[in-house]
């Protein structure tokens, strides 16, 4: 749940009213502190204006905040949906290792969890794949059966019911995220997405565009041939992945339809030179960007990308989130 400022360059980029600068959000987890500490810390202090104000000492580089990183501790952890996340390494994230509804028959009697689970990453797509395991869940969608649907609508109703929740306190934006594509393509069909996903995506957007809350969407791997589809869901934020989709790609189907929040991913920047990097950020920039807004930037810094390397995003987030003002010299 985000609390936008109406006269913030996030709201004013999103809503397309000509912010003064491009915002711009790094991405740095905890195996990053932990792996740079004090380094990292030194260039947060040298970079204000990507980090905003800091004080020095007060980050603890082994924290992992159990409400935004719940399974990065290692071990494993039970979700309070039935599955099994297991995290061999502490300050990254987990993965599912054991799924509650292995056989279809167990979906009739499955029962959600009690209010208050919240909305977490995976919350629809994904959930589906925790529940049955990433195979069976891709052999309901190629079979159809009605327990799919079942286990659908389960999700669905309990998600709508925690979103009603969220809404009542009045937020400017609700965010959502669901990887649904692989590196190089959707996992199902785009015709059986919109069978069965996007009338979900609609419901719940329509909950939030009726409280006059904007929706963002975060989506890891390539969904171009659903991004349309997501903006006529409701979606007002789409925050994807560069290379996954293609630069020129994402012009075609984002630029001047919704608010586009491109990732940098740290598969990038961890092979990249510095010059490369700015190189790279200028390109995005000049082609998703617009005086009028719809471009927010981030960038993903894993434990493999060098300091200096984010450095360097940091450096080109600088010199480039004010391309499009009237006294720049970037271009």
């Amino acid at each position: 749940m985000f609390d936008l400022d109406p006269n913030s360059d996030f709201y004013k980029a999103m809503r397309f009213q000509r912010p003064q600068y491009i915002p711009v959000v790094m991405g740095l987890g905890p195996a990053v502190w932990r792996k740079y500490r004090e380094g990292l810390e030194d260039l947060v202090l040298r970079h204000p204006v990507v980090f905003g104000p800091h004080e020095r000492g007060s980050t603890d580089f082994d924290a992992i905040n159990p409400v935004l990183c719940p399974n990065y501790e290692e071990g494993e952890h039970l979700d309070p949906w039935g599955y099994v996340w297991t995290n061999i390494r502490a300050g990254c994230d987990a993965y599912v290792s054991r799924h509650p509804l292995p056989r279809r028959k167990m979906v009739w009697d499955f029962k959600p969890p009690p209010p208050g689970a919240g909305i977490p990453h995976g919350f629809l797509f994904l959930r589906l794949t925790y529940l049955r395991g990433y195979e069976e869940a891709m052999l309901d969608f190629a079979e159809g059966p009605p327990e799919l649907q079942r286990l659908i609508d389960v999700i669905v109703d309990y998600t709508a019911n925690e979103l009603e929740h969220m809404l009542a306190k009045a937020p400017e934006m609700v965010g959502f995220a669901d990887d649904l594509g692989t590196q190089r393509a959707l996992p199902i069909s785009p015709a059986l997405w919109r069978r069965y996903i996007k009338p979900a995506y609609a419901r719940l957007f329509a909950m939030c565009r009726a409280a006059g809350a904007a929706v963002l969407l975060h989506s890891d791997g390539h969904i171009v041939p659903i991004i349309a589809d997501l903006i006529e869901c409701g979606v007002d934020v789409l925050n994807v992945q560069v290379r996954a989709n293609g630069l020129d790609n994402l012009v075609a189907h984002c630029k001047g339809k919704v608010c586009l929040w491109p990732e940098i991913e740290g598969q990038a920047l961890a092979f990249a030179t510095p010059e490369e990097i700015d190189a790279y950020v200028r390109e995005v920039v000049a082609k998703l960007g617009a005086p009028e807004g719809g471009l927010w930037l981030l960038a993903d810094c894993t434990p493999d990308v060098p300091l200096e390397n984010i450095e360097a995003v940091c450096r080109a987030f600088e010199k480039y989130r004010g391309y499009f003002r009237e006294d720049t010299t970037t271009r």
